[in-house]
This record gives structure tokens, C-alpha cells and sequence, in this order.
């Protein structure tokens, strides 16, 4: 029997499992990081107003505010409605299939017909938190967003 390996393969063991548990702790750290770096925030979405349309039997007419924070993008989605967008802060990218990808700043307007889908919705910005109001006139209620595969 050798000592001399047997020597080295008890004493480098431990060595090699202290490394890779020490690479296995950075490699972790740095997933999370990451991870918390690419994960924006999701937008805020508050009901300001729903109100049936007597004029139009079973339609009514949804306003919401959607607040969106630095980096936050929407899923592909469609409304089933007729969508009216208008900014109030900040800068946002939309785009409807078919349509081409837009940039609204404060004032600004956009719509979305009611069989579109909506492929693009996302803050502008990285930095600076966007916020606009939206005017949905659908069925009597249905949902105000039905996502949508890509």
C-alpha cells in the first residue's frame, strides 16, 4: 500500500469539498443578485370607475390607473374592449400585432381595437416610474385584461 497516496486523498478531500462549497456560495449569491436585478416590479393596477352604459345595452365603461415602475413590462394580452390610453407621467412603449411599436410621453394618446392583441406595454425607462389612465368599454363584466400567448 502506498502512504503516500492514501496520504494526499485524505488531506486533499476536505480541501476540494471546501472549495466547491465556498464556488457553490458565490455561484448562489450571484444567482440571487441577478435574479433581483432582472425582476422588475409589476405595474399597479387600480379600478377608478366602473359605470353600465344604458345607451348601449350589456357594455359598460371601466377607467383604471396603471402605474408602472422603472423596468415593469406587461404580458402579451388583449382587452376585449375598446381601449383608450392616456399618460400622465413618464414615458411608455406600446404596440398593438400588426401595428408599429410607439413611445408616449405625458399627453400623449394611444387605442387598442377590441380583437387586437396588445404584443408591447412596458415602462420606457429603467429609472423613472410611468402612469397613465386607461378607458375600457366592454361587456358588462368581462375582464379587463385576457392574456394571450405569444
Amino acid at each position: 500500500m502506498n502512504t503516500k497516496s492514501n496520504f494526499q486523498s485524505t488531506t486533499t478531500a476536505p480541501g476540494i469539498c471546501r472549495k466547491i462549497s465556498a464556488s457553490l456560495k458565490i455561484f448562489l449569491l450571484l444567482g440571487c443578485a441577478l435574479a433581483g436585478a432582472s425582476a422588475a416590479e409589476e405595474a399597479k393596477v387600480t379600478t377608478l370607475m366602473t359605470k353600465d352604459l344604458p345607451e348601449c345595452p350589456g357594455k359598460e365603461a371601466t377607467m383604471i390607473l396603471v402605474e408602472y415602475p422603472p423596468g415593469s413590462v406587461d404580458p402579451v394580452h388583449r382587452h376585449n374592449a375598446s381601449t383608450f390610453v392616456y399618460v400622465l407621467e413618464g414615458s411608455v412603449v406600446m404596440q398593438m400585432k400588426g401595428g408599429e411599436k410607439v413611445t408616449l410621453h405625458p399627453g400623449q394618446t394611444f387605442y387598442e381595437d377590441p380583437k387586437g392583441v396588445h404584443l408591447v406595454g412596458r415602462n420606457a425607462s429603467e429609472t423613472v416610474p410611468a402612469k397613465f389612465i386607461v378607458v375600457l368599454i366592454k361587456d358588462k363584466g368581462a375582464p379587463i385584461l385576457v392574456p394571450e400567448p405569444k
